[in-house]
């Protein structure tokens, strides 16, 4: 069983512009396509709501506001993304009605979701999907922002205070879920930060303990380490970002990692280096991959975790104990 993990996908602003104007399989490289479609089963961060309905969030201090073309979906599928997660801090960009339009055009594209719904009951379900025999859950929450928590009677995002610990109802959905694999993806902490703050690191921890296979942290913008199956932040996969001079968002790193056959546990873990050119993905060149695994190397080396290169991938091998 093999999953893939893509970070932080933005498919509003000017990516929508040329979704508007180019195929929907343009904004990706073929080569980035053929990696993900190694996976059985591709799991990412979707960073914006998708609909052509709304009016931005009434928040004079929100600087950015992300909406996506009902056609985004045919990016998703294009790469073979299977689940999305949308507990994020701008799900709820444009409002009710452009989230309650993205799940309604997920679904239509036979895409699941987790971390928002119509109501907070909702939001907090997880998905579970079969592949080749094997049952994955997959939960999704964010820490920020509170003003898009979903509520007992409107729409909104999975939301828990995590800085104050894990929540109950979600250590109890984890450890409830039962399946032969369980993912947590959170998007968590502030933006362009080189390494998991002390709450998101403690979190993480307490993820594993309720029973989670595998955590995939988002938000930063930057890669982060890898430790004892939990990769911290994904980084960026796909927007149209200012670049950080110093720790450099638009390159980054897409994840595939393969489960042993017979515990379900973790046993490899892939990172292939990406780059993020304006509204499109590729492959890393030579001087940019150099670039990525140097960083990614020392981000682990953190953590104790070691990384070889195997074939121009970076990679871990995993002992979850």
């Amino acid at each position: 069983m093999k999953l893939a993990l893509a970070g932080d996908t933005m498919l509003g602003r000017t990516v929508a512009e040329r979704l508007a104007t180019d195929p929907p399989d343009r904004i990706f490289a073929d080569e980035i396509v053929a990696v993900a479609r190694e996976a059985d089963l591709f799991l990412l961060n979707l960073e914006c709501a998708v609909s052509d309905r709304g009016k931005p969030w009434p928040d004079p201090f929100k600087r950015f506001f992300f909406r996506a073309p009902p056609i985004a979906t045919e990016s998703l599928r294009h790469l073979g993304v299977d689940c999305v997660n949308l507990a994020n801090n701008h799900a709820l960009d444009f409002g009710a009605d452009a989230l309650l339009d993205t799940l309604h055009h997920l679904a239509a594209a036979g895409i699941a979701w987790v971390g928002a719904g119509p109501d907070e009951r909702t939001a907090r379900m997880p998905a579970v999907i079969e592949r080749a025999g094997v049952g994955v859950g997959i939960i999704g929450v964010t820490d920020h922002p509170l003003e898009y928590a979903a509520g007992a009677d409107h729409p909104g995002v999975a939301y828990a205070d995590l800085s104050a610990g894990v929540p109950g109802w979600l250590s109890d959905t984890i450890s409830g879920l039962g399946t032969d694999i369980v993912i947590a993806t959170a998007h968590w902490g502030p933006n362009m930060t080189a390494k998991p703050a002390r709450y998101i690191r403690a979190a993480a921890a307490a993820f594993r303990t309720a029973g989670a296979t595998l955590v995939a942290g988002h938000s930063a913008h930057v890669f982060h380490g890898v430790r004892d199956a939990i990769l911290y932040d994904l980084g960026d996969f796909i927007d149209d970002y200012a670049t950080h001079p110093r720790l450099r968002n638009d390159r980054g790193l897409l994840f595939l990692v393969t489960f042993d056959d017979r515990d379900r546990k973790p046993v490899r873990l892939e990172a292939v280096p990406i780059a993020l050119d304006y509204c499109f993905t590729r492959l890393a060149g030579p001087d940019e991959s150099d670039w990525i695994a140097d960083r990614f190397r020392r981000a682990c080396a953190a953590f104790g975790t070691e990384v070889a290169e195997e074939d121009g991938r970076l990679v871990i091998k995993c002992d979850t104990g």
